[in-house]
């Protein structure tokens, strides 16, 4: 088992391939670095998607994120590069990655980008009664 960052993804089969569900992870110690002062900036990553064929495997995925601890990179930059390097993995139905970034000089700075396939409709939002 590797103990050191991967730009590396695997995956898995999908084993409900004929159903829409949604997968929610939460990784709330993303590090990078600040391309301008070469600061560490932390993050709360939030991944929502609708696989298609594949999943993302978890430990791969940590490593993965861990790839980014020593690059220098802004905010709006990683958070559209880890949805391109996601869906190139996967190619899902949907995708979307919130990024949450720890504040710094007094300003917080959240980036979300999201990732539809061509043909692909949301399901209508249920609301059941209380």
């Amino acid at each position: 088992m590797s103990s050191t960052p991967s730009t590396s993804l695997e995956t898995f089969e999908n084993p409900q391939m004929d159903r829409d569900y949604t997968i929610r992870i939460d990784t709330p110690e993303f590090t990078c670095l600040c391309p301008i002062t070469g600061q560490p900036d932390f993050a709360t990553l939030q991944l929502e998607y609708i696989a298609d064929q594949l999943c993302l495997e978890l430990k791969s995925l940590k490593l993965y994120f861990w790839s980014y601890r020593d690059q220098g990179a802004f905010h709006e930059a990683v958070t559209n590069q880890i949805l391109s390097d996601l869906v190139a993995a996967i190619s899902p139905r949907f995708m979307r990655v919130s990024a949450e970034f720890n504040v710094r000089g007094g300003i917080y700075t959240q980036v979300i980008a999201e990732h539809r396939a061509e043909n692909w409709v949301a399901p209508e939002a249920v609301v059941l009664p209380r």
